[in-house]
C-alpha cells in the first residue's frame, strides 16, 4: 500500500475559507493528474461578494477564484479541460463567453456547458462555474 494519497484537498488561502467550511466541501480535489474544481462564484479573499447585479464581474472574479485553485494544485488555466457554466439568465452566455476569451488563452480551448438555473447558493450569485482540469 502506498503512502501517497488517492486525492487530496486544495484550498488556496486566497479564498475563504468559511464557504466550504461551512458547506463541507473543497474548493478543488486532486485525484492523481485530475483536479476537479468546485462550482466558483464571486467571492473575495474576505469572503464578500464582488459585482453585485453585475454579470461581467462576476464572471470575472469566478475565473480568478478558479485561477487560484487550479494554480494551487500546480496548474494553469491552460490546464482546464473542462468546464460548466450555471447562469440564472442564460441572456448572460455572450458575457461567459467573451470572459473565457480573455481567461482561456492557450492553443486548445476547454470544453464548455452552459445551463440556466432558476437560483444559486446565494441570490446575489448571477453565476456559477465549476471545471476539469489535467495536471499531467
Amino acid at each position: 500500500m502506498s503512502d501517497t494519497p488517492r486525492h487530496e484537498a486544495i484550498m488556496p488561502a486566497t479564498l475563504p475559507p468559511a464557504p466550504a467550511v461551512n458547506n463541507t466541501y473543497s474548493y478543488g480535489v486532486r485525484a492523481g493528474d485530475t483536479l476537479h474544481i468546485a462550482g466558483m462564484v464571486a467571492f473575495a479573499a474576505d469572503g464578500s461578494i464582488v459585482g453585485e447585479g453585475d454579470i461581467t464581474a462576476q464572471v470575472d472574479q469566478a475565473l480568478r477564484n478558479m485561477a487560484e485553485v487550479v494554480a494551487a494544485a500546480g496548474g494553469s488555466m491552460d490546464d482546464i479541460v473542462a468546464t460548466t457554466t450555471y447562469l440564472v439568465d442564460v441572456a448572460d452566455a455572450p458575457v461567459v463567453s467573451a470572459a473565457r476569451a480573455r481567461w482561456f488563452t492557450g492553443p486548445v480551448k476547454p470544453t464548455h456547458t452552459v445551463a440556466g438555473v432558476a437560483a444559486l447558493g446565494r441570490p446575489q450569485f448571477l453565476v456559477e462555474i465549476e471545471a476539469t482540469a489535467y495536471l499531467g
